[in-house]
């Protein structure tokens, strides 16, 4: 690729998609047409000499246009993967730059919430099924295959994929195809047995790859099922006698800092459509042993269809609900604002 001066490439590649559109040998008048060059078609010839030189093109027989060889199609293919990988990175670095904002933002919702409430306040990441966008695997080496996963939303993954017996390009692209074909557009929930029995079937003798990819999708998907929980005012609590107990105030705070109990109490809710709007939990409904004598009120936040988290605020029993609740609804207001904002730009 380095030894192609840019017209070069531009003309190479007008050959070879025109080919692959047509199947015809492509002459210099239809390259004419087909770039942005505006160079006559002597100096096109010229440069398609050239090319058939190098090795990238050939003419199939005399007076005939010409059709890409093999080393042209190879730097095509390259070519194209260089693309892929470049508009990968590039996406990986907006959603880094968007993750930070929304998590500086959650951390500030909680921060708020606390000193307006005088509770203590927590507040989830969102969470959203993950459908698979597309995959592409690509070889590293004789032993090692990456894996690019791009799920909705634009969330990459990337995985070492570790084989048994190399591979030859024919069959990776034969892998590809399977891959997409049956997995694009499906969530982890979807990709069931029948499905994974069709792709087994076309992968013949390479089905055992095939599961090993299946794993490691499972395995992308389930890296982020852990929802990170922002909290705030823990020490709150101790302000109310009926908490401030010694040993029920260690095991409050333990389960505040610790937050895996909050976890599965969230995700609990979240995957219920009917609990998104406002929930209130007061002492035994609460699932959480050490929460018994506490009170929770949570809400649900937007971002956009299919994309939710929640916050919630702890307290004693007899707190003031009217206050809560109020403030929960003025708050999921003023996120949803800012979420609608954000999606435009």
């Amino acid at each position: 690729m380095q030894e192609l001066e840019d017209r070069k490439l531009k003309i190479l590649q007008a050959i070879i998609q025109n080919y692959l559109e047509t199947g015809e040998p492509v002459g210099s008048r239809t390259i004419s047409k087909y770039t942005d060059l505006n160079l006559s078609s002597a100096t096109i010839r010229n440069e398609m000499s050239d090319l058939e030189d190098m090795g990238y093109i050939f003419q199939p027989h005399t007076s005939a246009g010409r059709v890409p060889s093999d080393k042209g199609y190879r730097f095509y293919v390259d070519m194209l993967l260089k693309d892929r990988i470049k508009e990968v990175e590039d996406m990986k670095n907006i959603l880094v730059e968007k993750a930070d904002k929304l998590e500086n933002l959650l951390q500030q919702v909680a921060k708020l919430l606390a000193a307006n409430t005088n509770y203590t306040t927590m507040i989830t990441t969102p969470q959203y099924k993950k459908r698979v966008k597309f995959i592409q695997l690509t070889e590293l080496d004789e032993k090692q295959l990456l894996a690019v996963l791009v799920f909705e939303r634009n969330i990459v993954k990337n995985k070492i994929i570790n084989l048994s017996v190399p591979l030859n390009k024919e069959i990776l692209f034969k892998l590809n195809i399977v891959l997409n074909t049956f997995l694009q557009g499906l969530d982890l929930g979807e990709i069931n047995l029948p499905v994974i029995t069709k792709m087994k079937e076309q992968a013949g003798e390479y089905r055992a790859i095939v599961n090993d990819i299946l794993d490691t999708i499972m395995q992308a998907v389930s890296e982020d099922d852990d929802i990170q929980i922002y909290t705030s005012g823990t020490t709150n609590i101790l302000k109310y006698p009926e908490l401030s107990d010694r040993d029920k105030a260690s095991e409050l705070l333990y389960t505040l800092e610790e937050k895996r109990l909050l976890t599965e109490l969230i995700q609990d809710r979240i995957e219920d459509e009917n609990n998104r709007g406002i929930q209130v939990y007061i002492g035994d409904e609460t699932p959480v042993e050490t929460m018994k004598d506490c009170a929770v009120v949570t809400a649900t936040y937007e971002i956009e269809e299919g994309v939710y988290g929640k916050v919630g605020i702890i307290g004693p029993k007899r707190m003031d609900y009217e206050k809560v609740v109020g403030t929960l609804q003025t708050l999921m207001m003023q996120l949803d604002d800012i979420f609608k904002t954000n999606n435009k730009t």
